[in-house]
């Protein structure tokens, strides 16, 4: 965290780094999968809606299981650790407009620690 940080310590090299659950588990399996439920697709809109809002200093990244995919598609923001379930587009342009433009929180779309 930023807060975390002591003298000497290089430079962040990104100021957000967003981890996008994009683990892909067989059909039908009892906790399903994030991929399974359209993060794949998501993930690329995020990454090209994070462009088109001039956002930089941020990089948008597939995760492999974050184990949360029963509850996903997910994604978790470092370096707050905020997790969010994202499900449309919407959501999407919610966090980033929200959470990493504006340095709030998509307070609707926000995850749980349990």
């Amino acid at each position: 965290m930023k807060e975390d940080r002591r003298p000497g310590d290089p430079a962040l090299f990104y100021d957000a780094h967003l981890f996008v659950c994009c683990n892909r588990r067989p059909d039908g399996h009892a906790r399903g999968s994030c991929a399974g439920k359209g993060a794949e697709k998501l993930r690329d809109y995020m990454k090209a809606r994070a462009k088109e809002l001039g956002l930089s200093r941020l990089r948008v990244n597939s995760a492999g299981c974050l184990d949360r995919c029963e509850l996903g598609p997910c994604l978790v923001i470092y370096p707050e650790g905020i997790w969010y379930k994202i499900e449309t587009t919407g959501d999407v342009d919610e966090v980033l407009q929200r959470h990493v433009r504006d340095g709030g929180r998509a307070t609707a779309l926000m995850m749980d620690a349990a």
